[in-house]
């Protein structure tokens, strides 16, 4: 297990709000430094695990805030404008946070939310290399004599693993079935290696968790395929939040863009202005950039809506409605964070392209996130439901 922390608990939207935005200006100044230097954000995830702003998502009925959608991705979008890196970490935190609350026994309810109220992290082990596609999962849990299960399998593009108390394990059983095991990170047979050399989002520590014969107890493991049947908001809370991490980077990288052509940018001489601030092709450029930002900001808390709206009432419409909205809002927001985050140069000089100043951090961290999944087939899903009336498909990319 990671060192433990003592945690905080929010009580309630405002105060998340309130802790997240503390936590991003606090974050903020360091990004860049982390980055050049590639060091891992671990003092910084011990701050958002005291803060208890992981432990937001857990029912009131267990004493967590239980806070909205809405709340959560404005929570992410806040970290993200300040760090892209460290705004990714806990995201597979909360998708399987939301496994637990869909599947998890009374039992096990009670036992992990206590956990996270107590400041513990969850990290992820889902994605495999070299398999057909990536619902190809091959990693096994066998049923023991004992009633317990071994687990054993690779796992590639770990995120928050290395920082994490708990590993969510996705594997199939002997019926072939996904479940998701939750396994201690100190746990004989589990070595997690820092092998991340992505050219963006540089301190997430996206490595490999191997997994050897490591011993699960049956309470330990959840039954992950029942997620998908029946509607469903599992990909669509997913998925928001990836839309969060993407809209944070657009706007951080903006607000960057205008500081820096603020007070370090020479005008260009025909702009015959005093300062590069004045030229009024700059001004034109970061307003249509502006908009871009602003119109991601709204699609995302219009998805955040949607989603809360079908939580309330959950059928299928209303979870198609939520998939098409968040869909929507990461198609748009995975091209704001790459065109503004790119337009930094554009606007900023020729200076703006030196390595010392790691501007161009936000670009490759906008370029990476944004290759989690392909918007093209989002796209797809909008086009046949607009057109044809066709629900999404039930799964955890949507």
């Amino acid at each position: 297990m990671t060192a433990q922390v003592t945690a905080q608990v929010i009580a309630d939207d405002a105060e998340a709000l309130a802790v997240a935005a503390a936590l991003a200006d606090e974050f903020r100044p360091g990004a860049s430094a982390r980055d050049t230097e590639r060091r891992l954000p671990r003092a910084e995830l011990d701050r958002l695990s005291a803060a208890g702003l992981l432990a937001v998502t857990v029912p009131a009925e267990h004493g967590g805030a239980d806070v909205r959608a809405e709340t959560l991705a404005e929570i992410f979008r806040l970290l993200g404008s300040a760090d892209g890196s460290l705004a990714q970490i806990p995201q597979s935190h909360f998708a399987y946070v939301n496994v637990i609350r869909r599947q998890g026994s009374a039992e096990q309810r009670k036992f992990f939310f206590a956990e996270l109220l107590a400041g513990r992290r969850f990290g992820n082990a889902q994605s495999e290399a070299g398999t057909k596609h990536v619902q190809d999962i091959r990693t096994r849990l066998t049923p023991r004599p004992d009633g317990a299960y071994d687990l054993t399998g690779v796992k590639h593009y770990s995120t928050g693993a290395l920082f994490a108390d708990w590993i969510p394990v996705l594997a199939r059983a002997e019926d072939d079935n996904l479940h998701v095991a939750y396994v201690p990170s100190d746990a004989d047979g589990v070595t997690v290696v820092d092998d991340w050399d992505g050219m963006g989002q540089r301190t997430t520590a996206s490595g490999t968790v191997r997994l050897e014969s490591v011993t699960v107890p049956a309470d330990r493991v959840l039954p992950h395929h029942l997620t998908f049947q029946g509607p469903q908001l599992h990909g669509a809370v997913a998925q928001l939040l990836h839309a969060a991490i993407d809209t944070g980077i657009a706007g951080g990288a903006l607000a960057e863009a205008a500081e820096f052509v603020r007070t370090k940018s020479r005008p260009w001489f025909e702009s015959e202005v005093e300062t590069a601030a004045e030229d009024p092709l700059l001004i034109q450029r970061f307003g249509e950039l502006a908009v871009r930002v602003r119109a991601s900001e709204a699609l995302l808390a219009q998805a955040a809506r949607a989603v809360d709206a079908a939580g309330e009432h959950l059928t299928d419409d209303t979870a198609a409605e939520a998939s098409i909205s968040v869909a929507a809002a990461k198609v748009f927001a995975a091209d704001a964070a790459v065109e503004v985050a790119g337009a930094l140069f554009e606007v900023s000089g020729t200076r703006s392209a030196l390595d010392s100043l790691n501007l161009h951090r936000h670009w490759r961290d906008a370029r990476t996130h944004t290759l989690h999944d392909p918007t093209r087939w989002k796209i797809q899903h909008i086009g046949r439901h607009v057109l044809n009336g066709t629900r999404p498909p039930r799964h955890g990319l949507l």
